[in-house]
């Protein structure tokens, strides 16, 4: 049993499944602010997004696509590069290819508009792969940290960073409401579509944290009791 604050707790509509709000509340909720507030994804934009077949990744891919946007995604196969065209993602580049060379030969050696970086060691790489007046959106450190970023070249190529963090988005209740409602519409009528989730039960979680380490997981993975 958990005990929680009233004013945390995020109601369902009714029929929404509990098992997809489980899986859907934090990635959703972080690509849900990542696109409409960070940076304000809009129609025309190009969209370079790392790690575009995670649970994050495919969101934002799909938030972006519903926006009017064109999506470029990186991953680090093709089973994963599959799972991330699957959701609507334009392009998807691996990163053991030339991947900025790739995003630059496809954006005629313009750049995209923003980048939306979770990996840390691919920063530098991510800042040459944006456009002049660009904007990167720096959220997670999944491959390590990032170097460290020279304000010269900021002001030299008008680019600019923003970092993120949800818990500094969902300051209160009517906050958390007000978002979770629209991904959960956006959800129930089939703009955007999750994952299938990979379900353990909690007696198997260390074969859920395997699963998890092997880097084969594209949705979330829920323990149940």
């Amino acid at each position: 049993m958990v005990a929680v604050p009233e004013e945390k707790a995020i109601p369902l509509p009714i029929d929404f499944p509990f098992k997809l709000a489980a899986s859907i509340l934090l990635q959703g909720l972080t690509a849900h602010y990542l696109t409409r507030d960070s940076y304000k994804v809009m129609q025309g934009d190009v969209v370079l997004v790392h790690a575009v077949a995670g649970g994050v990744g495919q969101l934002i891919t799909q938030i972006c696509k519903l926006m009017g946007a064109t999506v470029i995604g990186l991953t680090s196969s093709n089973e994963k590069r599959s799972a991330a065209l699957s959701v609507g993602a334009d392009y998807v580049f691996l990163y053991g290819e030339s991947w900025v060379r790739n995003v630059l030969q496809l954006t005629n050696e313009k750049g995209v508009d923003v980048v939306y970086e979770s990996v840390g060691s691919t920063l530098e790489e991510s800042f040459q792969a944006l456009r002049k007046r660009g904007t990167l959106v720096f959220f997670g450190m999944s491959g390590g940290d990032p170097v460290l970023v020279n304000p010269r070249m900021l002001m030299d190529t008008s680019k600019t960073i923003t970092g993120g963090d949800l818990w500094n988005v969902l300051t209160s209740r009517e906050e958390r409401i007000e978002r979770s409602n629209e991904l959960f519409k956006w959800i129930s009528s089939g703009k955007i579509n999750v994952h299938p989730q990979a379900l353990y039960s909690l007696k198997d979680g260390a074969e859920a944290h395997a699963f998890l380490e092997s880097r084969k997981s594209t949705g979330k993975i829920l323990l149940l009791p």
